[in-house]
């Protein structure tokens, strides 16, 4: 397939095109009306056709012969070493039956089920099964504190929250329950039951009302049949972070995100059935349900489904030992992996211990890739290395060149490359005009959406207008910024809101500030993100001091740390806070934070006529450098 007269079909004949997607998805009943307009400006997707996406991960490729093809390859260098090949039949017996157990216990169709849960496959056999029974599930990254836990156990009100005894972090062991229990005491709302797999490493005490273990909760259950939903039913709730510091829960539906999904492991990631696919990632984050779930299996592949780190485990070698232990086809991951082996490893020297040859093709995304690192594995490697852009919200790529068609696009060192057929990408200046070739601005996509674009923010529509659709009419507003080549190249220079980008995660500065501020000394601050060479950001506060205070900034620091820690999560990664006498601010009294992301990237900035006092941004600027130089 051409890629000109592909995009240019999605653009003219958008319903025509996705309506013929449609028909590679296995329908219990076929849609009538491929796209729908909601009442508050989204769009819906094939809202009158039934399906199950369970189905069409398992029950489908068994029926038609696949059986005994491996679904998922379970690898875990965090446990020593466990290995587990587990067949596309293997895969639906497990998930029918857990299915039923949470039949048995009451969980049907439209009920939402929160999983906390590491990289072991039972994670997977949870989403599956809710799935199955049309449930609603909502995956918390294992790494988020109680407390964000109970925001979103507040906003999703779970009937069930399924978890695990432990996970691991390198040599840590991680004890699960006592912070489930504890994001259930700060909870309003309380889930009815909590279902624990008990891992060998910790073994969790289940003694309080409604603990269950995993596996007795199966004992003498029937599995369970798939429960037909419409297209337009959530699949999922996703929470990811706000510029308010409250997350907001991405809504995915059924139907689109078949298609699209189906879509993007055939044609952008250039994936057959029985091809090996591993994208290193985590459940809790889009990547893990559109790439290491949903994806892979609907498009009749095999799976990798890891739970480790590149580095240690035992040395920087075990990403090649993955793929030369299962053939691996294609892989996704975000930069930051690759830096931090390349950290340990600067010459790739253990690369050379393991046959690469399976490997077609590497994609990375998450974060912006810099040349080092993509110059780097493309000469270790000797592969395509292939950047390209997407987001939570999306749940598939906007941009990359189409790795299933002939003569994909070549890549450009600093592009995420070109727009994937659906999205008709534009870059627009601050009055929603849009601007010319190789001029900055506001990425943009006009709508309406392709499928699987998330359709609304769980029970606040409103909020998904006002973050997405109000500031330019008539377009999704991405967040990001950046400009557009004359080839049509898409070039991402960072985002325009107060979200920053730690090792692939994104993280609300927001939410960061609301903690810090909490702290007694703290009359104000700002937390802002600085370019890190090996997680692409990290947070940084600066600190404004109550009248008075006598705290050593050492000792704020290492308080503020470990709240942040406490409440957030370390995946945050915050690490330091700076005292300064003031912040930058206008007139009016707001924090020019715009200004302050852009002294924090080193990045030139013009002065806004409305500062209130110009000296403090220099001030600000001799801080970051000497962060940046320590």
């Amino acid at each position: 397939m051409g890629y000109n007269k592909e995009y240019q079909s999605a653009l003219d004949n958008t319903e025509a095109y996705w309506a013929g997607q449609a028909d590679s998805v296995a329908w219990y009943k076929k849609p009538t009306t491929t796209v729908t307009k909601t009442d508050f400006g989204t769009y819906s997707w094939y809202p009158d056709g039934e399906l199950n996406s369970c189905y069409l991960a398992l029950d489908y490729h068994v029926e038609n012969g696949r059986g005994d093809q491996v679904a998922l390859y379970y690898d875990s260098p965090a446990t020593g070493g466990t290995k587990e090949a587990i067949t596309y039949t293997q895969l639906l017996d497990r998930v029918s039956r857990f299915a039923g157990a949470l039949k048995a216990q009451g969980i049907e169709k439209g009920d939402t089920v929160l999983i906390y849960m590491p990289m072991i496959p039972e994670a997977a056999v949870a989403m599956l099964a809710c799935a199955r029974l049309g449930a609603i599930h909502s995956v918390v990254f294992g790494g988020f504190a109680p407390a964000e836990m109970a925001i979103r156990i507040d906003d999703a009100n779970p009937k069930m929250i399924l978890t695990a005894s432990c996970g691991i972090e390198f040599e840590k062991k991680i004890a699960y329950k006592p912070l489930v229990d504890q994001a259930i005491d700060l909870a309003t709302h309380k889930p009815a039951h909590t279902i624990v797999c008990q891992r060998a490493e910790i073994k969790a005490e289940l003694d309080k009302a409604g603990d269950l273990d995993w596996y007795q909760v199966q004992e003498g259950v029937e599995p369970a049949a798939c429960t037909p939903v419409k297209g337009s039913d959530p699949l999922y709730i996703l929470y990811t972070s706000g510029t308010t510091g409250q997350p907001k829960g991405i809504v995915r539906d059924n139907g689109g995100n078949a298609v699209a999904l189906k879509y993007a492991m055939h044609n952008i990631c250039g994936m057959q059935p029985g091809d090996v696919w591993w994208a290193a990632s985590d459940i809790g984050w889009v990547v893990g349900h559109s790439y290491i779930v949903y994806g892979p299996l609907m498009a009749g592949c095999s799976a990798v489904f890891f739970e480790g780190k590149p580095i240690k485990n035992p040395d920087a070698g075990t990403f090649w030992r993955v793929i030369e232990d299962y053939g691996v086809t294609s892989m996704f991951c975000a930069p930051t992996a690759f830096r931090a082996i390349r950290k340990e490893d600067p010459e790739g020297a253990l690369s050379g211990s393991y046959n690469l040859n399976s490997l077609k093709w590497v994609f990375v995304a998450g974060e912006k890739l810099d040349s080092s690192t993509y110059h780097w594995l493309s000469d270790l490697l000797k592969v395509p290395v292939i950047d390209h852009w997407w987001q939570t919200e999306t749940g598939w790529p906007m941009t990359s060149p189409m790795m299933g068609w002939d003569n994909p696009s070549e890549s450009r060192l600093g592009s995420t490359n070109k727009p994937v057929p659906g999205y008709d990408i534009r870059v627009l200046d601050s009055d929603g005009t849009e601007v010319a070739d190789g001029e900055a601005g506001n990425i943009c996509v006009k709508l309406p959406m392709p499928p699987g674009v998330a359709w609304s923010i769980w029970n606040n529509n409103d909020r998904y207008v006002s973050s997405y659709l109000e500031a330019f009419p008539g377009y999704y507003h991405t967040g990001d910024g950046g400009y557009k080549d004359e080839d049509g190249y898409i070039y991402i220079t960072g985002r325009t809101d107060d979200v920053i980008n730690v090792s692939g995660h994104r993280l609300s500065t927001g939410e960061m500030e609301e903690v810090v501020s909490a702290h007694p000394e703290v009359a104000e601050c700002a937390v802002i993100g600085v370019n890190d060479e090996l997680k692409g950001q990290l947070p940084v506060g600066l600190i404004v001091l109550k009248a008075g205070s006598e705290i050593e900034e050492d000792q704020l620091q290492t308080e503020l740390v470990k709240m942040v820690r406490e409440q957030v999560g370390a995946l945050a990664c915050f690490r330091t806070a700076m005292v300064v006498q003031r912040l930058p601010k206008t007139r009016s009294g707001k924090i020019l934070r715009a200004i302050l992301r852009k002294i924090a990237a080193q990045e030139e900035y013009k002065m806004p006529s409305t500062i209130d006092d110009p000296a403090i941004l220099g001030e600000i600027e001799e801080l970051i450098e000497a962060r940046s130089g320590a």
